[in-house]
């Protein structure tokens, strides 16, 4: 029998393999992405980390048992202090403080992403929450250990740390956890609601591409 996850890994799968191939990516990977474009994305996904941490935040309380709240709050705890550290180390080589991080203005595509998952998670259950939230998690563990397989990415002196964290067994083991979640949750719902599931799930795959292309276009505000 297959699994929910399954099924969501085949809707979303041209939208990542697009993410896959669009210039940041492909230019990250072969070491060649001009660092101002890289700089320009550290920044907004600092502020939309900030954003996302919240949601794992909902999700453990939303959750109806001890064991399922404690492991949101690991993924809460790991956001804030594994994943955002990266960031700040990577800034600091750039002369970027934290507090510079944190003050930075979120462009268009970052209000848009974030809004909508706290929305998600504001007013919809936690499978929806759930749903949400992971393609960010599935689709950069994807990308980390693609890039990880390629010979030569992970001897770049800027971007190696960047591509060793999202194919590390840590990140891979979150989300895992997260994905056979989404599958718990999704078990012996009517097909209405798993449609809604499978909705939030490629509305945030898209939300993803776009964020890789606002990064590389350095997306402003228009005034």
């Amino acid at each position: 029998m297959s699994r929910f996850s399954d099924r969501l890994y085949q809707s979303a799968r041209e939208i990542w393999a697009q993410c896959h191939e669009h210039p940041f990516l492909k230019e990250l990977r072969e070491g060649t992405l001009d660092p101002e474009r890289f700089i320009y994305y550290l920044k907004q996904d600092y502020v939309y980390l900030i954003d996302y941490a919240k949601l794992f935040a909902m999700a453990s309380m939303k959750s109806r048992d001890l064991e399922t709240m404690t492991k949101f709050a690991e993924l809460l705890h790991s956001t804030l202090h594994v994943e955002m550290s990266l960031h700040r180390d990577y800034a600091a080589r750039f002369g970027v403080t934290r507090e510079e991080l944190e003050q930075t203005i979120p462009a268009p595509t970052t209000v848009a992403y974030t809004k909508y998952l706290l929305d998600t998670a504001s007013q919809g259950s936690l499978a929806e929450v759930v749903a949400a939230l992971l393609p960010c998690m599935w689709s950069y563990r994807e990308i980390g250990f693609a890039f990880a397989t390629i010979p030569g990415a992970l001897d770049h002196p800027l971007y190696r740390e960047w591509i060793m964290m999202y194919s590390s067994e840590e990140f891979g083991a979150l989300t895992d956890w997260t994905i056979e979640m989404m599958d718990r949750l999704a078990e012996g719902l009517p097909e209405q609601e798993l449609d809604r599931l499978e909705e939030r799930f490629l509305t945030a795959s898209k939300l993803e591409y776009m964020f890789w292309d606002m990064a590389y276009r350095k997306e402003e505000w228009p005034i």
